[in-house]
Protein backbone atom coordinates (compact mmCIF):
# COMPACT_ATOMS: atom_id res chain seq x y z
CA UNK A 1 0.00 0.00 0.00
CA UNK A 2 2.86 2.37 0.88
CA UNK A 3 4.44 1.72 -2.54
CA UNK A 4 1.18 2.56 -4.32
CA UNK A 5 0.83 5.84 -2.42
CA UNK A 6 4.49 6.72 -3.06
CA UNK A 7 4.27 6.02 -6.81
CA UNK A 8 0.99 7.92 -7.04
CA UNK A 9 2.54 10.93 -5.30
CA UNK A 10 5.58 10.82 -7.59
CA UNK A 11 3.38 10.57 -10.69
CA UNK A 12 1.12 13.45 -9.65
CA UNK A 13 4.17 15.53 -8.69
CA UNK A 14 5.70 15.00 -12.12
CA UNK A 15 2.46 16.17 -13.76
CA UNK A 16 2.46 19.36 -11.73
CA UNK A 17 6.03 20.27 -12.69
CA UNK A 18 5.91 19.11 -16.30
CA UNK A 19 6.01 21.87 -18.89
CA UNK A 20 3.15 22.12 -21.28
CA UNK A 21 4.05 20.98 -24.78
CA UNK A 22 3.12 23.48 -27.50
CA UNK A 23 -0.16 22.72 -29.19
CA UNK A 24 0.18 21.89 -32.86
CA UNK A 25 -1.46 24.69 -34.82
CA UNK A 26 -1.39 26.94 -31.76
CA UNK A 27 0.76 29.54 -33.49
CA UNK A 28 -1.89 32.06 -34.49
CA UNK A 29 -0.69 35.53 -35.41
CA UNK A 30 -2.39 38.82 -34.50
CA UNK A 31 -5.03 38.19 -37.20
CA UNK A 32 -5.71 34.59 -36.17
CA UNK A 33 -3.76 33.05 -39.08
CA UNK A 34 -1.93 29.78 -38.38
CA UNK A 35 1.56 29.98 -39.85
CA UNK A 36 2.24 26.28 -39.22
CA UNK A 37 -0.69 25.47 -41.52
CA UNK A 38 0.70 27.76 -44.23
CA UNK A 39 -1.65 30.69 -43.62
CA UNK A 40 -0.69 34.34 -43.74
CA UNK A 41 -2.83 37.45 -43.51
CA UNK A 42 -3.99 39.20 -46.69
CA UNK A 43 -4.76 42.90 -46.36
CA UNK A 44 -6.77 42.90 -49.58
CA UNK A 45 -8.92 39.87 -48.73
CA UNK A 46 -9.00 40.80 -45.04
CA UNK A 47 -8.61 37.10 -44.31
CA UNK A 48 -6.04 34.35 -43.88
CA UNK A 49 -4.76 32.88 -47.16
CA UNK A 50 -2.26 30.29 -48.29
CA UNK A 51 0.03 32.04 -50.74
CA UNK A 52 0.98 28.79 -52.46
CA UNK A 53 -2.69 28.23 -53.36
CA UNK A 54 -3.12 31.59 -55.13
CA UNK A 55 -3.74 31.64 -58.90
CA UNK A 56 -1.01 34.15 -59.70
CA UNK A 57 2.43 32.92 -58.73
CA UNK A 58 5.72 34.41 -59.86
CA UNK A 59 9.15 32.77 -59.90
CA UNK A 60 12.35 34.50 -58.88
CA UNK A 61 14.38 35.39 -61.99
CA UNK A 62 17.93 35.29 -60.56
CA UNK A 63 17.93 33.30 -57.32
CA UNK A 64 20.73 34.16 -54.90
CA UNK A 65 21.13 30.66 -53.49
CA UNK A 66 20.52 27.12 -54.62
CA UNK A 67 16.74 27.42 -54.35
CA UNK A 68 14.27 29.60 -56.22
CA UNK A 69 11.71 31.55 -54.24
CA UNK A 70 8.15 32.23 -55.29
CA UNK A 71 5.92 35.27 -54.96
CA UNK A 72 2.13 35.32 -54.97
CA UNK A 73 -0.12 38.14 -56.16
CA UNK A 74 -3.69 38.95 -55.10
CA UNK A 75 -5.67 41.74 -56.75
CA UNK A 76 -8.49 43.72 -55.19
CA UNK A 77 -11.88 43.22 -56.84
CA UNK A 78 -11.66 46.61 -58.56
CA UNK A 79 -8.06 45.87 -59.70
CA UNK A 80 -6.84 49.14 -58.15
CA UNK A 81 -4.54 47.38 -55.67
CA UNK A 82 -2.22 44.41 -55.92
CA UNK A 83 -0.89 42.59 -52.87
CA UNK A 84 2.43 40.84 -53.39
CA UNK A 85 3.77 38.22 -50.98
CA UNK A 86 7.56 37.99 -51.23
CA UNK A 87 9.74 35.45 -49.45
CA UNK A 88 12.08 38.17 -48.15
CA UNK A 89 9.24 40.46 -47.05
CA UNK A 90 9.26 39.58 -43.32
CA UNK A 91 6.68 42.20 -42.45
CA UNK A 92 3.94 40.49 -44.45
CA UNK A 93 2.91 41.64 -47.88
CA UNK A 94 3.55 44.59 -50.13
CA UNK A 95 0.57 46.64 -51.38
CA UNK A 96 0.97 48.21 -54.83
CA UNK A 97 -1.45 50.80 -56.25
CA UNK A 98 -2.50 50.99 -59.89
CA UNK A 99 -1.08 53.93 -61.78
CA UNK A 100 -3.96 55.84 -63.42
CA UNK A 101 -6.03 53.68 -65.73
CA UNK A 102 -2.98 51.76 -66.92
CA UNK A 103 -1.97 48.21 -66.26
CA UNK A 104 0.87 48.87 -63.83
CA UNK A 105 0.88 48.82 -60.03
CA UNK A 106 3.56 50.58 -57.99
CA UNK A 107 4.89 50.92 -54.45
CA UNK A 108 8.25 52.64 -54.01
CA UNK A 109 10.89 50.75 -55.98
CA UNK A 110 8.48 47.92 -56.93
CA UNK A 111 6.37 47.88 -60.10
CA UNK A 112 4.07 45.05 -61.22
CA UNK A 113 3.32 44.91 -64.96
CA UNK A 114 1.55 42.45 -67.28
CA UNK A 115 3.87 39.99 -69.04
CA UNK A 116 3.00 37.82 -72.03
CA UNK A 117 -0.57 36.50 -72.26
CA UNK A 118 -1.60 35.82 -68.65
CA UNK A 119 1.52 36.56 -66.64
CA UNK A 120 3.08 39.38 -64.69
CA UNK A 121 6.53 40.70 -63.94
CA UNK A 122 7.59 42.30 -60.69
CA UNK A 123 10.38 44.81 -61.13
CA UNK A 124 12.51 46.43 -58.46
CA UNK A 125 14.41 49.53 -59.54
CA UNK A 126 13.42 48.69 -63.14
CA UNK A 127 15.05 45.22 -62.96
CA UNK A 128 12.82 42.14 -63.30
CA UNK A 129 13.05 40.15 -60.06
CA UNK A 130 10.01 37.85 -60.45
CA UNK A 131 7.94 36.73 -63.43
Amino acid sequence: MKKTILFSAMFLGSLVFAQKAPIVGGDKDAHGCKGSAGYTYSQIKNDCVRTFEQKIKLTEVKPKGSSTSMAAVIFSKDMKKAEVFLADQNSGSLILTRLGKGKAWKNGDYVLVPFKKNGYQLKKNNVVVYQ
